[in-house]
């Protein structure tokens, strides 16, 4: 394989100003990724991810730093950079649905100046890799959901890169297929093709069970960088206490407990849980329900090991589940 196939980030900066106030959508990142590494980079909505992402890939143009993309410079080489990479992004529409998947694919392909000697053979063997074989006549906007998600990975390996960028490949889907695209980019993408992975996502079971390294990345910055594991072992504590609730009540009834790092609320389901870090479960237990009297019905607590959502919440004092948005900057 090609030694070349690494990112390396340098100082790479992305300003979106609007009249008189600027929002650093990416500021000053630096990382490198590693030949047939499947790196994450972890975040909320609106931390800088998919910016970072467009930039890598040269549909944004830095306003400083540089990237280089399997050898090549964004900023000196872009099309040799392009030709590394495909990309696949989650709950956009990159396809053509007034055609088939069939001529989508033989469409890229000519795009991507794959020999058309080569190109029946590719899609053939993606259609087939991807099931869509008795679909491969059908008009795109015929299909499923799902059957688009696996027509878009399709035409992301068309040219078959050795670099993917991949932007929330499961946002919007539901469980089964979700399952489905992570065990494909796991172990067809990854174990099987080797190929170097940038993947971006702000599910935190996904980063840990997929990727070598992971990256926080909070208003525009890289916040920590480790392997899932030794960032889970940075934790100041090694237990996490969650209460699971029955009603509606206000993270500030917390008062002093509130400036915790750590402490987590959120609802889900019609559910409210409370999350703490800490070395003394019990203590804390007695405090949360003694807060919680007459607000909401204890329906069970469990300690656990800290989550890589634990370990975002310690660095930032956010949650992974929310939404970010930046303040612009005078």
């Amino acid at each position: 394989m090609d030694q070349q196939n690494t990112i390396v980030l340098d100082e790479l900066i992305k300003i979106f100003r609007k009249r008189n106030s600027e929002v650093r959508a990416v500021d000053g990142v630096s990382f490198e990724i590693e030949d047939g590494e499947l790196f994450g980079l972890l975040g909320p909505n609106g931390a800088g991810k998919t910016t970072l992402i467009k930039c890598i890939s040269t549909l944004l143009i830095p306003d400083s730093g540089n990237a280089i993309v399997g050898g090549f410079s964004i900023n000196d080489d872009p099309l040799g950079a392009r030709k590394k990479i495909g990309v696949l992004t989650g709950g956009e529409r990159s396809l053509y649905w007034k055609l088939t998947p069939r001529e989508n694919l033989k469409y890229f392909a000519a795009l991507y100046g794959v020999p058309r000697k080569e190109t029946r053979e590719r899609i053939d063997y993606l259609l087939a890799l991807m099931d869509l074989r008795d679909k491969e006549n059908e008009r795109v906007e015929r299909l499923s959901s799902g059957m688009k998600q696996k027509l878009s990975i399709a035409r992301t390996l068309i040219h078959d890169p050795p670099i993917l960028l991949i932007d929330e490949p499961t946002l919007g889907l539901d469980p089964y297929f979700a399952r489905f695209v992570r065990g494909f980019i796991k172990e067809e993408l990854h174990e099987k093709l080797k190929k170097t992975i940038l993947l971006t996502t702000h599910y935190m079971e996904e980063a840990d069970d997929l990727c070598n390294r992971v990256a926080f990345m909070y208003s525009g910055k890289i916040k920590a960088l480790d392997t899932p594991a030794s960032l889970k072992k940075s934790m100041p504590c090694e237990q996490i206490l969650e209460v699971k609730c029955l009603g509606d009540f206000e993270r500030d009834i917390f008062g002093e407990m509130e400036e915790l790092a750590g402490l987590q609320v959120s609802k889900k389901d019609g559910f409210a849980y409370v999350r703490m870090n800490t070395e003394n479960p019990e203590s804390i237990l007695s405090q949360i329900i003694g807060l919680l009297q007459n607000k909401a019905k204890i329906l069970s607590v469990l300690v656990t090991s800290p989550t890589l959502e634990d370990v975002f919440v310690q660095l930032t004092g956010a949650s992974l589940k929310d939404d970010y948005t930046q303040r612009p900057q005078k």
